[in-house]
């Protein structure tokens, strides 16, 4: 899932070049957000009542059929439309793989067997950008989304053979939905699906084709807002049919465990968006070159998830790890916002280590902490939570940083290049700046452009010393197995 989010970021030149449609671009991944996290709140609902196995591969086929839409796209409204439909699919996938792991998996065991799969989710993430460069380059922008047909039809057909056990004994279909459908809380749904909507669209148009000040962006915050107060209320009167029981989400390490996974997974986010982006505009790498750039990242990365769930099945504990991980991403973002024109390959390199060190080690960190918080019959309930955090505040952070790129280059071009045309830069996009300056010019250009990602990891230091004081919160809890206490002698 986590790479389908990210695969996009290299073709999108290409597709606005298929379909003339420069405008739309922020829609190709907000249609995608907007979905996912509008559903994310209800997946857990779902998963708590039906049986596990069946709702993650309906939740499965309707992601693929979203990606065969996006493949066989004619116009720019059919992609938007796919994206769409793929987002709403994977609203219930994140959040049904750690259901589905905690619910067949001691919990003595959950680290490492979930630290295998977080490391692969990152590895999606992070070599997404080099797997869409070499499809559009060699082959078509369609196949970033073909893709997920073959690998998902193989696993789906796997996991239909495979006997998954629920948390907690079910009943029939039949039986359930009659019980269930008052308990599924549909009217918070709506609201809070409403109130979701509207802030993610005003991200969407704010800077973009409205001005943040515009009456519009403005009217969607406070709508949003006001929308998310009522939400608040109606939960507070379902008490435990409520879609996020107020009773699980006020608990001190489900709270703190979504900061920490907002805040981490924006990082996660930032880098992989804006690395690709300072390796190909500044350092003129290709595509398929900028993902090869950021292979420290990547192959780090996958190594420290999968140690260190080995190792927390080891020692028990997983806040030492958390703790470490944001300090160790506050360090690697703070040295990335040092990154210029001339930056040595051995920077890039090492600052890229400290990256991917910190982003395997602490992603799987929350998710454990959330698991153990609850009973069994309540972890659909957490999942669901922590992963809407990730996609809800990850879109927050992406909007701002685009924000934060776009208003620097829009002062810093004129101050280190003042003779060249501010709007052609800004049209020509991150890839084509080279193609319409040339020279002294470019160099200034390059130069706003560092200073801009710059400022855009300033944001993502924050976030991080943000994670290093909520990490503290994330509970003391030994996850491995209670030894068997042994009678006297």
């Amino acid at each position: 899932m986590l790479l389908d989010v990210v695969i996009i970021v290299t073709a999108i030149p290409s597709i606005t070049d298929a379909f003339h449609s420069l405008p739309d671009v922020g829609w190709y991944g907000g249609a995608y957000t907007l979905a996912s996290a509008s559903l994310q709140p209800m997946t857990g609902k779902l998963y708590t009542y039906f049986r596990l196995k069946w709702v993650f591969l309906i939740c499965f086929a309707i992601f693929e059929i979203g990606s065969l839409i996006c493949g066989l796209s004619t116009s720019s409204k059919m992609l938007i439309i796919g994206r769409a439909v793929a987002g709403m699919g994977s609203a219930g996938l994140q959040n049904g793989a750690f259901t589905l792991i905690s619910a067949a998996v001691p919990k003595d065991r959950l680290p490492a067997f979930q630290g295998i799969c977080m490391g692969g989710a990152q590895l999606g993430l992070v070599f997404g950008p080099l797997l869409g460069g070499a499809f559009t380059q060699y082959v078509s922008w369609r196949w970033c989304f073909y893709i997920n047909l073959p690998i998902g039809g193989v696993a789906a057909a796997a996991l239909l053979f495979i006997q998954v056990p629920d948390q907690m004994p079910k009943d029939k279909f039949s039986i359930v939905i009659r019980n269930v459908w008052p308990k599924l809380d549909l009217v918070g749904f709506v609201i809070f699906a409403s109130a979701s909507i509207m802030f993610l669209i005003a991200l969407q148009f704010g800077g973009e084709s409205h001005p943040w000040n515009s009456s519009v962006v403005i009217g969607l915050f406070c709508g949003a807002g006001v929308t998310y107060i009522v939400f608040v209320l109606w939960e507070k009167r379902m008490g435990e049919n409520a879609m996020i029981p107020l009773s699980i989400v006020s608990q001190r390490i489900i709270w703190c465990s979504c900061i920490f996974m907002a805040f981490l997974m924006s990082c996660t986010f930032c880098a992989s968006y804006y690395l690709p982006i300072y390796f190909q505009t500044v350092k003129g790498a290709s595509p398929t070159m900028s993902g090869v750039d950021m292979l420290p990242n990547i192959l780090v990365n996958v190594a420290f998830g999968v140690s260190t769930g080995v190792t927390i099945s080891k020692v028990g504990y997983y806040l030492p790890f958390g703790v470490s991980c944001s300090v160790l991403l506050a360090i690697a973002t703070g040295l990335l916002s040092t990154l210029k024109l001339h930056t040595s390959r051995a920077r890039q390199v090492g600052f890229q280590i400290l990256l991917g060190a910190g982003q395997g080690m602490g992603t799987q960190i929350p998710i454990l902490a959330a698991q153990n918080a609850v009973p069994s019959s309540k972890v659909a309930y957490a999942m669901s939570v922590v992963i809407f955090s990730q996609t809800f505040m990850g879109s927050v952070m992406l909007s701002a940083a685009n924000t934060i790129l776009s208003n620097t280059l829009r002062t810093k071009i004129p101050e280190y290049a003042p003779d060249v045309n501010l709007e052609a830069v800004i049209h020509a996009g991150a890839r084509g700046v080279r193609k319409v300056i040339s020279g002294a010019d470019l160099d200034g250009v390059l130069h706003a452009y560092t200073d801009s990602i710059d400022r855009v990891f300033y944001m993502v230091v924050g976030g991080m010393c943000a994670c290093f004081c909520v990490a503290w919160g994330l509970g003391w809890k030994d996850v491995r197995k209670p030894k068997p206490a042994t009678s006297p002698a």
